[in-house]
This record gives C-alpha cells, structure tokens and sequence, in this order.
C-alpha cells in the first residue's frame, strides 16, 4: 500500500473514512457520498475488500473517472466467499443473497480498527462514517481519542422512524392514509438478530447523515431528532446524494440509445435490486404481463448478486419461447448492469417497476418518475408505503405480502397501463416530476440539503 498519506496530504488535519456494508445498495451510496465530500478538498478514504474496492468502481451510478480521482481506496483482507449461487426461493426475506455480505463485514473489525489507528498518528481528526449495519465493526473507534463516528443511514426516515418508535413501545403520531404493512416477515430471525447486534455498537456514534431531504421527509426527521431518541446528537439530512448532473458518453450503452428512439415517458423501466432473484414462473409472468400491456419497457433480468460477483456465471433465466420476437421494437430485455439514474433521468422513461429499495426510491424521486411498487423484503414494503401512499408518487403492484405468492401477469399489465396510459397515472406523474424538481432544487446552492451538506462539513472540519 505505500504511505498511507502522500506528501500532498502533509497539511491536511481531517481525514474521512468510509466504511460501507460489503452488499450493492449500501456501496453505492458511501461511495456517492465519498464523491460528494472530496469535492470539499476533504482527505475520503474508501475501505473495503479488492472484490468489493473493484465492485464500488466498475458499478458507479452517475459517476465519472474524474468523480473517483481524489478517493483514496484502501485495501483490507479479502474474504472466503463459500455460499452457493442465489435461488430464487431464498431471496423473498431478508438476509436472502445478503448472508456472504454479513460474512464479509465480520471480518473486518481488526484490518479497520488497525488502519483508523495508523491514520490517527497522522491526522489531527478522524471521522468515520459507516453504514448501520457496520456498528459492530467499527465499535473500536470509541478508543481512539481523536477520532468519532458518524452513522450513515441508507434506508429513508419513514422506515427508520416508525421502526424506532415500535422498539420504543411508542406509537406512531401521524395519521397515515392505512395501515402500514408490518415488518415481522420482512425479515428472517438471523436478520433481527444481527440487526439488533449491530444496534448495541450505535451508542458510538456522534451523529446521524440521512439520503433524504427535509422537503419531503421533515416530519420523520423531527420524530428522529427528539432528544429522547438521540440524546445530544446531531444530524443531517443532505440528500439526495447522486450527482446533479450526470455524465455524458460518447459510446452510451445500447439501451440508452434505444430509449433516445422513443418518445417522451412512454418507456417502463423495470428492475428488482441486486438482493432478489425472480423465480422461473414470476419471470414468465412479468413477460406475459409487459406483453399483455402493449406499453414500451426496458427490463432488467438478473439475478442476485453473489459475496464476488466477479466469480462464476449467472443464471440466465429462460423468457417464454417467442416473446422477444413478439414485442419486437416495443420493448428490451438487458442481462448486465445498467446505468440506472442515466436511465430514469433520460427523457424517454415515464414509470419504474422496482422493488423499493432506498436507493431505487431516491433515484426515481429525484428524477421525477413515479414508481410501479413491488416490495420483496427488508425495508421494502415501508418504503413502499412512503412512495404510494404518504407521497403520492407510485403505485402497488401488489399488497406487501412475505408469502411471495407469484403474481399474475394480467395484474401486471393492469399496473403497468394504469401508471403509464391512463389519467390516474399521469397525475401521478405530474406530482413526481414536481417533487422531482423540489429534490433537484434542494441540492443546488442554497438549497435546503445543500445546507446541511454544508453544515456538515464544516462541523467536521472544525478541529478541536
């Protein structure tokens, strides 16, 4: 590895250290913020595993080489990866494909607490910012006495706050449209039980960093400031955190130059997420369905990730014989990763079939796209609840239900024609794409998450 500083670093006195859950939807999101904070000429540091350092680069959403340029990645163990290929039939609770990640991170506590310990002979002050679901890992921060931890929360504050409150025995003080979908079921007993590991190691940390916005989730950010449930700590809500504009190529994937073909929001976009594998019969059904629709689609199949999703061959789901024939021009099937956010920004999408996770949530938000919603697992079916029933910007696919009962494709091609050609949907639409201009607004100077970026940076830069 060299020195861990170079001599261009010989005046810097913070330095920030990113430690992310080893799993798809928490890399992207630390690395989006290392992206953000480098840009404040502050020293990011990026810790994970090669498999998962390598990871974090070649899936950037919306990042260019440029963005990557003053992250300084370092390298820990990396480790054994001995869980077996994802199945369909596992993926429907939460760890389901997350097991090899939960592995991954539990190895890491000593290479981290070693690395934070060099980095505290060299810098006046260390700010460690960690997914939740690192807490355990990164407990030893507390012994180092220049150095403090900050959590960064990667579900939105609606689910992280209604969750609290149940813990707390408390209930909920808004009046909500329904009921919300409970989570017994969302989760398997391992899950809560690593969770409520991590939850010991949370009293560490110095403050909490949100990918959300005051505009649209400022109640729930009250509820979660109360002194009560944070004590003295601080927070911030400085989302959303992908870039505001977005790179541009001059070889763009294919299916962005098919969607530059077609007309303005008359593309679903459809994906599940990198934690669920959809069964053979669902994926003959959603087929059916987006054929029975007769509206336009890209539609992602992949299955979920591996611990190394550079290790071994993906399954490659069987379509319905004659399908891709029969669509024709109207819609395509993509196999490999996609360049998301360029996809929900681009002129052509008008709806995204998704899973809910946060990340897809955020996204689509801020690209102003309403959403077809269809909750697996985890935090999924609360944000869900968020997007079509307290926003008003999506739609069910289908009630939350942990049985993972196969829907048909003539309920899919109902949700899809309803979000995408009738009068139902494009209000829905309309309300999307003004909330998507509010996010947008919110991160340009001035704006109210640009604020708390701000605020942020200057607390941690304030040297004691």
């Amino acid at each position: 590895m060299g020195s861990l500083i170079d001599q261009n670093d010989a005046s810097a006195q913070v330095a920030v250290i990113m430690v992310p859950f080893p799993a798809q939807g928490h890399i992207n999101q630390l690395m989006q913020l290392s992206c953000l904070l480098s840009r404040d000429e502050l020293q990011v540091y990026y810790i994970g595993s090669s498999v998962h350092n390598r990871q974090a680069r070649v899936r950037v959403n919306g990042l260019s080489p440029q963005d990557l340029s003053k992250i300084r990645f370092h390298e820990i163990p990396t480790p054994s990866f001995e869980s077996p290929s994802p199945n369909p039939d596992s993926s429907r609770k939460f760890p389901g494909q997350l097991q090899p990640a939960w592995d991954a991170s539990l190895s890491q506590r000593q290479p981290i607490f070693e690395f934070l310990r060099e980095l505290a002979k060299k810098y006046k002050r260390i700010v460690v910012i960690h997914d939740p679901m690192m807490a355990l890992v990164v407990q030893d921060v507390a012994s180092i006495p220049n150095a403090e931890s900050y959590v960064f929360n990667c579900f939105s504050v609606f689910t992280q706050a209604t969750h609290t409150l149940e813990r707390m025995g408390k209930r909920f003080p808004f009046e909500l449209p329904k009921e919300m979908p409970p989570f017994e079921g969302c989760a398997s007993n391992e899950a809560i039980d690593f969770l409520a590991r991590q939850s010991e190691h949370l009293k560490y940390r110095a403050g909490d960093i949100y990918n959300s916005s005051r505009l649209m989730e400022g109640p729930y950010l009250d509820l979660l400031e109360n002194k009560e449930i944070v004590g003295d700590r601080k927070s911030w809500a400085i989302g959303p955190i992908i870039p505001p504009k977005l790179p541009s190529s001059d070889s763009p994937p294919k299916c962005l130059q098919w969607l530059d073909q077609q007309e303005s929001n008359s593309v679903i976009y459809i994906s599940f997420g990198t934690t669920t594998s959809l069964s053979d019969e669902e994926i003959k059904e959603m087929a059916l369905g987006l054929e029975q629709s007769g509206q336009k689609f890209i539609w992602v199949l992949r299955d979920a990730d591996k611990g190394d999703i550079f290790a071994g061959e993906m399954r490659r789901a069987e379509l319905p014989k004659g399908f891709e024939e029969r669509v024709g021009g109207a819609g395509i099937v993509v196999r490999d990763w996609v360049p998301q956010p360029e996809i929900l920004a681009h002129r052509a999408t008008g709806g995204f079939m998704s899973h809910c996770g946060w990340n897809s949530c955020i996204e689509s938000v801020t690209m102003g796209v309403p959403i077809a919603a269809w909750p697996m697992h985890s935090d999924q079916p609360r944000n869900a609840f968020l997007i079509t029933e307290i926003l008003k910007v999506g739609i069910v696919v289908r009630e939350w239900d942990p049985s993972g009962e196969v829907v048909r494709a003539s309920a899919i091609a109902d949700v899809v024609k309803t979000l995408m050609a009738s009068e139902d949907g494009g209000e829905i639409r309309k309300r999307a794409e003004k909330l998507g201009d509010a996010m947008r607004q919110s991160t340009e100077e001035g704006g109210v998450s640009r604020l708390e970026l701000d605020s942020f940076v200057a607390h941690i830069n304030s040297v004691k």
